[in-house]
This record gives structure tokens, C-alpha cells and sequence, in this order.
């Protein structure tokens, strides 16, 4: 397990923010395009951008914190989990017919997700510990 520390889990969450962000402009920006390339429908991609627009808002709030609030960053990062969990259904399970592009996006922003997550899941339980003592 990580060791993060509460300016490292700062850094952790601007990251996510950032990265969402991102992510969230070039799907709507280029959902035509990205659909074609990958073979995930423009719409699924468009409402990705929503949901990834909201992470992003939470977890920059959460950075602007001095000290991020331990049932926020647990939050935040139970929905990166199910992200991980969403895309493998899609890489796996959803009958789409993705690319060789598409199935290496799909899966290499969902390690992506899975690391910022367990960062964030680690950095919230120390915070927890810093709050109980």
C-alpha cells in the first residue's frame, strides 16, 4: 500500500482534476473523431465528459482544501474505482466493437484511474489516522 502524504494527496488531486478536465474537452471536442478511432459511440463519450466534469469539480475542490477532507477524498476515489470497473466492462463485456485504439485507450486510462484511486484512497486513510490521534 502507499505511504501518501497530505501535500503529496494534494498533488494526487490536482492531478485528477487536471487529467479530467482534459479528458472531459477532448471527448466533447472530438467525439466524432474518437468515436471513428475507437469504435465507442460519440454519445457514450460525450456522457463520459459529464460524469469525468464532475470528478474533476470534486476533486479540484477538494485539492483547494488546506486539508482535504478524509470522507471527500474517499468518495472521489470509490468513483474512480467504479470507473476502473465501468471500463473494463467496456474493454470486456459490452459488445462494442472496439479498435486496437480503442481497447488500448479504454484500458490504459483505466490504470490511469486505478492509480490516481488508490493514491487518493491511501491519502484519505491517513488522514483518517491524523484526525483520530
Amino acid at each position: 500500500m502507499f505511504n501518501v502524504s497530505e501535500s503529496t494527496l494534494r498533488r494526487v488531486l490536482w492531478l485528477d482534476a487536471a487529467s479530467g478536465l482534459a479528458m472531459g474537452l477532448s471527448h466533447f471536442a472530438l467525439a466524432g473523431p474518437l468515436s471513428a478511432w475507437t469504435g465507442i459511440p460519440a454519445v457514450w463519450l460525450e456522457v463520459a465528459a459529464v460524469i469525468v466534469f464532475g470528478a474533476a469539480s470534486l476533486a479540484a475542490w477538494l485539492a483547494s482544501r488546506s486539508s482535504p477532507p478524509a470522507t471527500g477524498v474517499r468518495l472521489l476515489a470509490m468513483g474512480n474505482f467504479a470507473w476502473v470497473v465501468a471500463s473494463g466492462w467496456l474493454a470486456f463485456g459490452a459488445g462494442l466493437p472496439l479498435t486496437a485504439l480503442g481497447l488500448g485507450w479504454v484500458l490504459a486510462q483505466a490504470l490511469t484511474v486505478l492509480l490516481l484511486a488508490e493514491l487518493e484512497w491511501a491519502g484519505s486513510r491517513r488522514g483518517q489516522r491524523v484526525a483520530l490521534a
